[in-house]
């Protein structure tokens, strides 16, 4: 092969070109401290590394909502924190109220301070994050949860969604609880059925709250839950001879004769303090057909001529009539000169009582729930930390530079270069007629 002036040079300065290369290319890689400096470093690299980037963001926004929930979960908790303190301030107030040797002015006195917390109770009800957001409004966050239409009577204006946030790549949590669920929706009675006094009682009966003895039997298709215990009695005898039907509101019949409600004396005598069992006893009951509710109620007192009870299933009642209607019977007080204000007094405190226990048992629900997600966030963090770290790690691997290869490499091309400047200078200078000279 014939080899020109030309290629000389041109393989001269290729070669010195490609060993210049070389050393960009390294001090690029040293200036950034990556690898790779482009793509084309190595392709199969570069595309590991966008994959576990993708990855790494995805895992930190993970870590940013969940960091997001937990304080939302927080300001959650110390609201309820609030409100259990609340109910449970109110709750000793109502036991103190039913104290005999209390005048009405003690007792306005209490409905006083029952009226602080009840505005209490609503202000944490319509609690903000700091955003604008509420927390009790379920989906309609810019929404102010609660307000007071009349003394007593309170409005919900949210809705009964929970906020999802999620903070997994498979997990959503719930960062909120709605009005709804906390101050609302609490069964009133024992939770499953409710004793309620029929408001034109002339007598002194003092119902209590019953028991359920048998939940199977009260949910039986053949319970219509919806009951009356109506009394007789001798007009100056007191207790004594005093009798009771049970009702069934639904079909219209007497549970102790099976019959339509007949005129007294009813089937059963009375003894005050006694349990009134929604189940068949044989005698005095006369009804062809066994009963069998599950459930007990006691009744003290002297109850008059066709005073009556109702037994009903729980319904919803919120926080807020619960303490109004205590508030209301404390301002109402009692009248020593008719008995029977004593009875509706007692009622109202047993009502209230019962009430305020179930409030206090969901809004401690709620709060159990709760925790159990903060728990499940803080998990989450912890394995969003873990994974951020092991990410670091591998993408250290794949594009952090060896800084001793590096400079080892660089000081090896700047050798090379200068060998072949020198090789070149030495080519270049041959002459023919230095030869002939």
């Amino acid at each position: 092969m014939r080899i020109s002036t030309s290629m000389i040079y041109d393989n001269g300065v290729a070669g010195m070109q490609q060993s210049m290369s070389k050393q960009v290319k390294l001090q690029n890689q040293l200036a950034t401290g990556q690898r790779l400096v482009t793509p084309s470093d190595d392709p199969i690299a570069a595309a590991s590394i966008l994959d576990v980037k993708q990855s790494k963001a995805i895992n930190d926004q993970l870590r940013i909502n969940a960091d997001s929930a937990k304080l939302q979960l927080e300001l959650e908790e110390s609201a309820l924190a609030d409100a259990t303190s609340l109910l449970q301030n109110a709750k000793t107030l109502a036991v103190y109220a039913g104290n005999a040797g209390l005048t009405n002015s003690d007792r306005a006195s209490i409905a006083t301070e029952l009226q602080s917390q009840y505005e209490q109770l609503l202000a944490i009800a319509n609690r903000g994050d700091g955003n604008g957001q509420f927390l009790f409004s379920g989906f309609q966050g810019a929404t102010q949860p609660f307000s007071e239409s009349s003394p007593g009577s309170v409005v919900y204006a949210g809705d009964s969604g929970q906020r999802l946030v999620q903070i997994g790549s498979t997990r959503n949590i719930t960062s909120s609880d709605s009005g709804e669920a906390v101050f609302r929706a609490i069964k009133n009675g024992n939770g499953v059925f409710a004793s309620v006094v029929v408001p034109s009682n002339t007598g002194t009966g003092i119902i209590e709250t019953g028991i359920v003895t048998d939940p199977s039997k009260w949910n039986s298709a053949a319970n219509s839950k919806n009951f009356t215990i109506v009394f007789d009695a001798l007009p100056g005898m007191g207790p004594v001879g005093t009798t009771y039907d049970i009702i069934d509101n639904v079909n219209g019949v007497s549970l102790l004769t099976g019959a339509a409600p007949g005129a007294a004396p009813y089937p059963r005598a009375y003894v005050s303090g006694s349990t009134i069992s929604l189940k068949t006893e044989s005698p005095p009951d006369t009804n062809p057909v066994p009963f069998d509710f599950g459930a007990t109620i006691a009744i003290s007192g002297t109850p008059e001529l066709g005073d009556s009870f109702s037994v009903e299933a729980s319904t919803n009642e919120d926080i807020f009539s619960t303490l109004h209607g205590l508030i209301t019977a404390l301002k109402s007080g009692i009248t020593a000169s008719a008995p029977v204000t004593t009875a509706v007094y007692q009622n109202s405190l047993n009502s209230a009582m019962s009430g305020l226990d179930n409030a206090l048992n969901n809004v401690l629900r709620v709060r159990a729930d709760l925790g159990a997600r903060l728990k499940e966030v803080d998990t989450a963090q912890g394995t969003s930390d873990d994974l951020s770290l092991q990410y670091a790690k591998t993408l250290s691997g794949m594009q952090d530079l060896d800084y001793a290869k590096a400079i080892s490499d660089l000081n090896a091309q700047q050798v090379y270069l200068q060998a072949a400047q020198q090789a070149f200078l030495k080519i270049t200078s041959l002459s023919l007629f230095g030869m002939l000279s």
